[in-house]
């Protein structure tokens, strides 16, 4: 069960880019529990996959310190909720319901902010990397995750008090 978790039931084995395909359906399972439970369980959800990361991943690398296999992507689900959590507070904060409908640049922006800041690995991200231990698997990218919601509203912000004035 701990590899199917870490795999996030597979979606780990998907080639190539492992971890854009984990991003990818974490997106898409996180928007659907936005719209359909709510901004709170979408937090809840992003909590205890975080959890559940920090164990998984420590019980498959206990014997394998420095390892990061491509494979597992629960990390990239907890970095890429997390990122996600910001435009939804920001619009469930404004009362707007269905947002991911009318709001597709606030779910876009989270999506490609996660992959770059994961993938270019800046200031404690890249940290968190080189750690070399289980928690700097999940903690890089929920650095990654914590910059591209920040990033997101900013970008947000920019272009609906910048851009539309």
């Amino acid at each position: 069960m701990i590899r199917q978790i870490n795999t996030f039931f597979g979606v780990g084995m998907m080639r190539p880019a492992p971890g854009t395909w984990g991003s990818a359906v974490a997106l898409i399972l996180g928007i659907a529990i936005d719209r359909y439970i709510g901004f709170w369980a979408l937090a809840a959800a992003t909590l205890a996959v975080t959890v559940i990361g920090f164990w998984s991943i420590g019980q498959e690398l206990a014997d394998r310190p420095g390892e990061d296999p491509s494979e597992i992507v629960i990390d990239e689900v907890a970095g890429q909720w997390l990122a996600l959590c910001f435009p939804a507070a920001a619009f469930w904060w404004t009362g707007l319901s269905n947002w991911a409908v009318v709001a597709y640049p606030g779910w876009v922006a989270a999506f490609l902010f996660f992959r770059l800041f994961d993938i270019w690995k800046p200031w404690l991200v890249g940290r968190a990397d080189r750690r070399g231990d289980a928690a700097g698997v999940m903690l890089d990218d929920l650095w990654a995750g914590l910059f591209a919601g920040v990033a997101t509203i900013l970008a947000a912000a920019l272009a609906h008090g910048v851009l539309m004035r």
